[in-house]
């Protein structure tokens, strides 16, 4: 019995190396850290890589929505919200891949003794400044469902998606 447990250890020992060897080759996390250039409500830049926020999709720079009848530059307040957020702190961003443009698809945090817990992309979500990028992504819609009901960034008016809004202009 105990060479028995002995044999099914090695095995099981073997199935795990193995395992984690395939796993990590597949899913290499690669990690960069820095000051972060906001370009938009999306989309940042750390020492000199464009850095996608993955799963989110904020308003274009020349984007409109409305609120209470009036219109303004959602594109601009995204921006604006992402850069108070971030302030002039390092972040650290995660990423798996690169989009066909050659982004980075990351998800960036500030730094843990900030006491803020969201990554950038789930805050841009959460506060309104941003929606779920429901075709490549599930991972923000509760955070969507959040921001709609209680009326917070574009969901306080009217807007068009920003997939939408970009698929109408060009």
């Amino acid at each position: 019995m105990k060479k028995l447990s002995q044999i099914l250890f090695s095995i099981l020992i073997i199935f795990l190396t193995n395992f984690s060897v395939v796993f990590s080759a597949q899913w290499k996390i690669n990690l960069i850290s820095g000051k972060a250039k906001i370009i938009d409500g999306d989309t940042i830049k750390i020492n000199a890589n464009n850095i996608r926020l993955l799963g989110i999709d904020a308003p274009e720079k020349n984007q409109f929505c409305f609120k209470k009848g009036e219109s303004y530059n959602c594109g601009t307040s995204s921006t604006e919200a992402l850069k108070k957020y971030v302030g002039k702190k390092i972040l650290e961003c995660i990423y798996f891949e690169k989009d066909r443009y050659g982004r980075i698809l990351g998800t960036c945090y500030l730094p843990k003794n900030e006491g803020k817990k969201l990554s950038l992309n789930r805050y841009m979500v959460f506060t309104g400044n941003a929606v779920a990028y429901k075709r490549y992504s599930k991972e923000y819609l509760d955070d969507e469902k959040w921001a709609k009901n209680n009326q917070l960034g574009m969901w306080q008016g009217k807007f068009i998606r920003p997939e939408e809004w970009r698929r109408k202009t060009k």
